[in-house]
């Protein structure tokens, strides 16, 4: 019964803001890395974010770096996506899933899953005017 279930997407205007949630069951999340990952209409899945299983420490790719924080509370074993500033290259189904990766190159962050294949059933985002 091992289960990831993100909630909170809906539709907001450019330059709004939303919060997603990732709330596990099954097992702890302070255990894993968490990412934030999306997958926006006739697109592959892009890798957000990746935070420690601490919380302490978050990589963003450039896209949303700046706009997007990540937080953790283990007393509920859910992981928080704060969307701000968002824009209509935003719009997307967002997942959330255990160990992912962050790989450095050129000067920023590209987010990849780990070899711990837990994924959510996705929550939409569509930011429209």
């Amino acid at each position: 019964q091992v289960q990831l279930v993100e909630s909170g997407g809906g539709l907001v205007q450019p330059g709004g803001s939303l919060r997603l949630s990732c709330a596990a069951s099954g097992f702890a999340l302070s255990y894993f890395t968490i990412g934030w990952f999306r997958q926006a209409p006739g697109k592959g899945r892009e890798g957000v974010s990746c935070t420690s299983s601490s919380g302490d420490s978050t990589q963003l790719v450039d896209s949303v770096k700046g706009r997007f924080t990540v937080s953790r509370d283990n007393a509920k074993n859910t992981v928080y996506l704060q969307m701000n500033s968002l824009e209509p290259e935003d719009t997307a189904i967002y997942y959330c899933a255990t160990d992912c990766v962050a790989r450095y190159y050129r000067g920023s962050y590209n987010i990849y899953r780990g070899g711990t294949d837990y994924w959510g059933q996705g929550t939409q985002v569509t930011v429209s005017s």
